[in-house]
């Protein structure tokens, strides 16, 4: 079930709404029960739809684990004895199993070079970070612990934001799954947060996937050159659209519970450097990187050797992280070796000449996504081609005229959406009787688009 189906919208939704806010009113202290039963019933619902209803049973599983992995690590260290080595012991342990479990899903065919044919549990890459960030933190601080089987459950399958983000890690929510406050307010926001993240994915990304399919049914070597163009750009929109729609869902689905998710975009194509990109793209995901990996290997404070070295490491396993295949470990290598580039003067001339790095990264943020998005590395030097006219007849052809005349003005709804101006004006006006005009008509047009079968999955739900 995804957030922009009419499945969850017009049944999932106002069940789960009622029976919370009932149970806010009549029972408070079982509302984190409710947002427990009712993830296990979405995950469930996911898992049954994919054919795969024993998944549940692995996050379950999980849940189970690593909550007597916090109890016991918190009893090794508030122990009157020094039991700091059964508390590593305890901890590596976790690690061990919930990044094994990952491996075994994920990445046993790609290092193994076998063909099992395992399906990639919902949500796995998203829920292990969790995961491994409350034990890491419980380890830290054993007074962090969570007693409450349901609030680390509530915690760990929280619906919206279980199988694609944001990240949200242990100390984020804390405090809120005790003492989090609801109002109208705060749902009135939640809503019209939510609506905007609808009209992302079903209004502007679902419209643009439209040209990266074409691409792909006609085949990189018979696409002309602007096409080969006016399809990464649309693939470019597609995913940004479709994954901060996602995000910015997840946020107010929170916020209508009385939960404050982390932001998870911030204008990213406006950035002048892939430096600033990777600051605004997909933020709890390099917030996680930077508080469990980059800063314990030492992160910039023993030399710019070492330095390099845990870019390296980090840089490597985001790649890993979106997937195992050798294009996602060539995109991670891609991206370290332009930030240590960066890194070595080229972002304080690109800070300083803002307008050439909005050029430089109006063609580096395209040409990086197209390694993201084809795996078959003969395929993606053939694309590559294209953007140049290598590899192909088809030089002009008419192709792209077709795309641009059904959808250029998506591309001008895109680009504008792109930018900080429309979150700037949000936050000036959103109270305003206007505001809710326009949300109500993005709302219906996304509804219309839904029931003519424009409900397409979310792209992140792979990783």
């Amino acid at each position: 079930m995804v957030f922009s189906s009419l499945a969850f919208l017009g049944v999932f939704l106002p069940l789960f709404l009622a029976a919370y806010y009932l149970t806010c009113r009549f029972a408070r202290p079982y509302r984190n029960t409710v947002v427990f039963l009712f993830s296990v019933g979405f995950y469930g619902y996911g898992t049954f739809v994919s054919g795969t209803p024993l998944y549940l049973i692995v996050i379950l599983a999980s849940v189970v684990f690593n909550y007597y992995v916090g109890m016991v690590i918190h009893k090794c260290g508030v122990s009157k004895k020094d039991r700091t080595a059964t508390k590593r012991f305890v901890l590596i342990i976790g690690l061990v199993v919930d990044f094994g479990v990952l491996f075994v899903f994920k990445y046993i065919d790609f290092i193994l070079g076998t063909s099992l044919g395992l399906e990639l549990p919902i949500g796995i890459s998203f829920y292990t970070f969790q995961i491994v960030s409350y034990i890491i933190d419980v380890y830290r601080d054993p007074s962090l612990v969570e007693k409450s089987f349901v609030n680390i459950g509530a915690y760990i399958m929280m619906f919206p934001q279980l199988i694609a983000g944001p990240i949200v890690r242990f100390s984020d929510v804390r405090t809120e799954l005790h003492q989090r406050k609801e109002s109208l307010q705060k749902f009135l926001d939640g809503l019209k947060t939510f609506v905007i993240g609808l009209g992302f994915k079903v209004i502007l990304a679902n419209q643009l996937g439209s040209i990266w399919t074409a691409a792909n049914t006609i085949g990189y070597s018979s696409i002309s050159v602007p096409m080969a163009w006016v399809s990464m750009a649309g693939y470019t929109f597609q995913l940004y659209f479709d994954f901060c729609g996602y995000s910015l869902m997840a946020i107010g689905l929170g916020r209508m519970m009385g939960f404050e998710f982390p932001q998870n975009f911030n204008s990213p194509y406006v950035s002048v450097s892939m430096t600033e990109f990777w600051r605004r793209w997909h933020m709890t995901l390099g917030s996680w990187f930077r508080e469990y990996v980059y800063i314990p290997l030492g992160g910039n404070r023993r030399g710019m050797v070492r330095t390099i070295f845990n870019l390296f490491v980090v840089w490597m396993l985001t790649g890993i992280w979106h997937g195992a295949d050798w294009n996602f470990v060539i995109w991670g290598l891609f991206l370290f070796l332009i930030m240590t580039v960066e890194r070595f003067g080229l972002k304080d001339v690109l800070d300083k000449h803002r307008r050439a790095g909005r050029i430089y990264m109006l063609l580096l943020i395209p040409l990086q996504w197209m390694v993201f998005a084809i795996s078959d590395l003969g395929q993606l030097k053939t694309f590559y081609g294209r953007l140049i006219g290598i590899g192909g007849e088809n030089v002009v052809g008419t192709d792209w005229l077709m795309q641009l005349k059904d959808f250029w003005w998506i591309f001008i709804l895109a680009v504008f959406f792109s930018t900080e101006i429309p979150g700037r004006l949000y936050k000036k006006y959103k109270n305003n009787p206007v505001v809710y005009v326009l949300l109500a008509g993005v709302l219906g047009v996304a509804v219309y688009c839904l029931l003519m079968g424009l409900d397409d999955p979310f792209m992140y739900f792979r990783f």
